[in-house]
């Protein structure tokens, strides 16, 4: 596998049989030129990048009040004690509405996340002091640790689906799954997909993706980058975490915000058991736990359906470059969940072009740069309904062949089975 990569995948773009593929495939000879981020700046109206104290801080006050609506109104109506019959009417009730608590209470609260993600941008206000004060007042309450997730979150738009280089969601090759050089189901997901097939091994993608992959990928136990800080290869079984000051992700300039980062997270561990020791563990699991688990089930949702699908290339390093790495982005509807999380999915191309652009122009500067890039072929936006590009994802996005060249992600579901390679033999 050399430079150029696999020259047999994409043969097929546009929408096919209801399934959109990207327009882009920079195999093609034909394919556009690359626009320069220049270039496309300059499509934008220039009050797009005007910043507000206000604006913000209204933003943050409105998530905040209906944040406060909802544990206002389910105070009023459950009670953390499960009832004594929890297969009764009362029982049920008990148990529906908790969960729609949780739901909805981690949906309010990812408005939260998305805020603090702009204050670690610069997007938030013109003071990047007042935007890592209220990031990461909201970011370690949600047990973020701000100044160690704002680093490797940059990374990741420095080098958006490098497979060198990259951060967060890096693809890994069929190698690292355990396939063989001829396709052989070796051992760990090539095996674990055989055994399950593939209805079970995609629910096991979506669960482990979007219930585990943030605690995970924090602690540097999956989705990290390849390379430590210094542009050397991680070694097999080195972990990067986001907690530990010396870890290799981070340059040691940077030592001291890491310690005060995961302080913060410890200060709210600390607080959650205290909390847990006064009011019972079973209250802060209902008031706080649940909602936080599906916070990170939509920030991580969110950031693989970002630049994910079978259609969209990964760059090796001989052939990526910022904007073609940044071009690789998706735009996708979500519906009431824009209104929740302040359209960081449906523009979230012009975001990574333009990380400093506050969300509430990314309407406007999305529609300018899709009027520029689309009739180039060079804008992604999948009409495909979240929940249902999030099963395509999980189905048809496994590994790569290789971190060289120009690659498309390749599903298990079209690996032979092995028992069907014996019969073959």
């Amino acid at each position: 596998m050399g430079k150029g990569g696999r020259a047999n995948v994409n043969k097929s773009i546009g929408n096919d049989n209801g399934v959109w593929k990207s327009s882009y495939n920079p195999l093609d000879p034909k394919a556009p030129e690359i626009p320069s981020k220049g270039e496309i700046r300059a499509v934008i109206p220039p009050e797009c990048f005007e910043r507000s104290y206000l604006h913000s801080m209204w933003f943050v006050l409105r998530d905040s009040l209906m944040a406060g609506a909802l544990v206002y109104i389910t105070n009023m109506y459950l009670s953390t004690e499960i009832p004594s019959n929890i297969l009764s009417t009362e029982g049920a009730v008990w148990f529906l509405g908790w969960n729609l608590y949780a739901f909805w209470m981690g949906t309010i609260l990812t408005g939260h996340w998305v805020l603090a993600h702009e204050c670690g941008h610069g997007a938030f206000s013109p003071s990047q002091a007042f935007n890592d004060f209220w990031g990461f007042i909201m970011h370690q309450a949600l047990l973020v640790p701000y100044f160690a997730w704002q680093y490797s979150h940059a990374k990741h738009h420095r080098r958006t689906n490098n497979l060198v280089d990259g951060e967060s969601h890096v693809p890994s090759t069929g190698k690292e799954n355990g396939l063989g050089p001829d396709g052989e189901r070796l051992s760990f997901y090539a095996v674990w997909h055989e055994t399950m097939g593939d209805g079970l091994f995609a629910a096991w993608q979506v669960f482990t993706h979007c219930f585990l992959g943030w605690p995970l990928y924090l602690l540097g136990l999956a989705s990290t980058g390849r390379l430590a800080n210094d542009g050397t290869f991680l070694k097999d079984g080195e972990v990067i975490d986001h907690f530990r000051p010396s870890s290799k992700m981070f340059p040691s300039k940077l030592r001291s915000k890491i310690l005060l980062s995961t302080l913060g997270v410890v200060a709210v561990l600390g607080l959650l058991l205290k909390l847990s020791l006064d009011y019972g563990f079973l209250t802060v699991f209902l008031w706080y736990t649940a909602p936080y688990i599906w916070t990170n089930f939509w920030l991580v949702t969110y950031t693989w359906l970002q630049h994910t699908d079978p259609s969209v290339p990964q760059y090796g390093a001989d052939e990526w470059n910022w904007v073609k790495g940044a071009l690789t982005t998706i735009d996708r509807p979500y519906g009431i969940f824009d209104f929740f999380h302040h359209k960081i999915g449906s523009t979230h191309l012009v975001h990574h072009f333009f990380h400093e652009m506050p969300f509430y122009r990314a309407d406007e500067a999305t529609a300018a740069v899709k009027a520029f890039l689309e009739p180039k072929g060079l804008y992604n936006y999948d009409p495909t309904p979240w929940y249902k590009a999030l099963w395509k994802i999980a189905n048809t996005c496994h590994y790569v062949d290789d971190i060289k060249g120009v690659q498309y992600f390749k599903s298990f579901n079209n690996v032979p089975l092995s028992l069907d390679k014996e019969k073959a033999a």
